[in-house]
């Protein structure tokens, strides 16, 4: 699994500690640090299945700043996407990727639901 985090996020680190806890191996990748290209981040859109909008971190200081809540709705999903690959931080994380699965934000029922199912290695 691929776990894309910022390290000094709070989320993350709670992600992180959970995936350690459950003794889950994961390749760790600082989003800041190497942002997501736009082929992956198309990529793990279409495999999630969610909207584009749900890979904005909405909380982050960029998102504000370029005024994106209101710009969003307008622009088109290659723009979005471009917008996404150009800055880490504006992308909703943690991020964790699987061979068949995409998990946007940690939120620990839906990670332990796909995760620590007897189906999964661990």
């Amino acid at each position: 699994m691929l776990f894309l985090c910022y390290p000094k996020c709070s989320t993350c680190q709670k992600a992180k500690a959970w995936l350690e806890a459950n003794e889950l191996a994961y390749d760790l990748r600082d989003i800041k640090a190497e942002n997501p290209s736009a082929a992956e981040l198309e990529s793990w859109q279409r495999q999630s299945g969610l909207p584009l909008r749900r890979f904005f971190n909405t909380s982050g200081l960029q998102y504000r700043s370029l005024g994106l809540k209101d710009r969003l709705p307008q622009m088109e999903e290659a723009e979005q996407i471009s917008l996404l690959a150009s800055d880490g931080m504006l992308v909703k994380r943690p991020l964790l990727i699987g061979e068949d699965f995409v998990l946007v934000g940690f939120k620990e029922e839906e990670w332990a639901q796909k995760l620590l199912t007897e189906d999964r290695p661990q």
